[in-house]
């Protein structure tokens, strides 16, 4: 890479951090002065449990944004160091030039298109948070259909609930042409797993109990 671009992109580098470094201050000044003070009330506790949701929201998305100017500035200091080191515009994966176009957009970017795809895809999107990994039912994902169990899961407790209908209508699911048939198994039977289980929940004349 060129002095003149190299030393061009090293300014956009420093002005990134600067910026990213005077976002972080300002964010941990916030957190600093506490929800109560924040919000210039005299007790965060108040009569109703709404009265300091959207406050408690934006906490919460100040965090997150905070979290993520501290990301951004650690890659702008490890693309900084690249530079020092004469390595920079390079992927750090497999060595080859990262576009010149990749590196306008981005000037942190550690890694090549090609890398950057290949590791997007070992990380497919998560349709369920990833704390239901490490929750246990009732709290984690409890669909045990592939398991060897008859418990009452998670499946079961949305197939009764579902039964009296949801959100959605057979218009919306391809297919569908009642209710019925808008959540999983709708047809099993309930109850019973098998014909003969009905037997102890009929009378001698078949009515049931």
């Amino acid at each position: 890479m060129e002095d003149s671009l190299l030393a061009r992109f090293a300014a956009r580098l420093r002005q990134e951090e600067e910026d990213l470094t005077a976002q972080i201050e300002s964010y941990e000044s916030t957190f600093r002065a506490g929800l109560k003070d924040a919000v210039h009330e005299l007790s965060s506790y108040d009569n109703h449990p709404a009265d300091l949701g959207s406050e408690t929201h934006e906490r919460s998305k100040d965090l997150a944004l905070l979290d993520n100017a501290r990301e951004l500035r650690r890659k702008v200091k490890a693309a900084l160091r690249r530079i020092e080191e004469g390595t920079y515009g390079r992927c750090v994966s497999c060595g080859a030039d990262i576009q010149l176009a990749r590196l306008e957009a981005l000037p942190y970017v550690e890694l090549c298109l090609d890398c950057q795809r290949e590791e997007e895809a070992h990380d497919p999107p998560r349709w369920r948070p990833l704390e239901e990994e490490a929750l246990h039912p009732p709290f984690g994902r409890s669909f045990r259909d592939r398991a060897s169990t008859v418990g009452y899961d998670g499946e079961d407790a949305w197939q009764d609930v579902a039964r009296y209908g949801t959100s959605e209508s057979p218009s919306d699911v391809g297919g569908a042409v009642s209710y019925d048939e808008l959540y999983v198994d709708a047809d099993e039977r309930r109850g019973v797993v098998e014909e003969v289980e009905k037997l102890i929940r009929t009378t001698p004349e078949g009515e049931p109990y």
